[in-house]
Formats: C-alpha cells, structure tokens, sequence
C-alpha cells in the first residue's frame, strides 16, 4: 500500500447554519450533492452538524487530491457516500475522479478513506488516499 493523498480540515457548524439560514437551498445545492442532501436533512436535531461535516470532507479530500478548489476540481465533485456496512467514504466524479486518476501510480488502484467527527461547534473530516496493486 503507497499513501498518495492525505488531508484534513476543521469547519465550524455556527458558520454552516449561517449559511443555511441565509442562502437555504441555494446554497445546500450549489455544494452538496443529492445523496448527501437526504442524508442530512433527515437529521432534524443535527442538520447543520451533518451539513458540516460534509463540508469538511470535501475540503479535506480537495487537499489530499493535491489541487484544493481549483484544477477543475468543484465541491459537488466529492460526495460523501456510506458504504452498506454505514462506513462513510467518497464519491468522486467530473475533475476530482479526473485528479484521482492522475494521482494514482500505473497499474495501481486507489482507494479513499474517511472518518468524520463532530463535537458542537466544529466537525472535522480527515481524508487518507491510498494507491494498492491492480
């Protein structure tokens, strides 16, 4: 196993539920994506801490590509996914799944992997990208 890709980041939840609170669907669609939508706003009581940390996901694995927001790499590019075991991990298309691609060394296959956190007010994510043989 080569690590190829590591990245964290810290998103504050007020400053997540300022922006729901002012921007509303406007700005919950122009970031998240369909599946992280439902999943978030099933959490009445922790909306904006499950917003967050999905925010911070992003971020996080916009660093791990290496590119952060730029490169075309764009935030609904990342989505956070669960697996069926409930372990979340990500989903990446358009320039990130592209990054990815050109990040991963020939004749290797590049798995992410993501563990999220929250404790009022901050959520974190950290993103680990590793590269095994085909």
């Amino acid at each position: 196993m080569t690590i190829i890709g590591l990245g964290n980041d810290l998103c504050n939840i007020e400053r997540i539920q300022n922006s729901l609170d002012r921007f509303g669907a406007r700005f919950i669609n122009r970031v998240f994506t369909d599946i992280e939508i439902a999943r978030s706003e099933k959490r009445e009581l922790t909306r904006a801490a499950s917003y967050a940390k999905r925010f911070a996901a992003k971020e996080a694995c916009a660093k791990a590509l290496g590119t952060g927001f730029r490169a075309g790499v764009f935030l609904k590019d990342i989505g956070v996914v669960n697996l069926p075991s409930g372990k979340p991990t990500l989903a990446l298309t358009g320039g990130a799944a592209a990054r990815l691609a050109a990040i991963t060394p020939p004749g290797m296959t590049a798995e992410i992997h993501l563990t999220l956190t929250d404790d009022h007010p901050w959520a974190q994510a950290i993103v680990l990208i590793t590269a095994r043989p085909a």
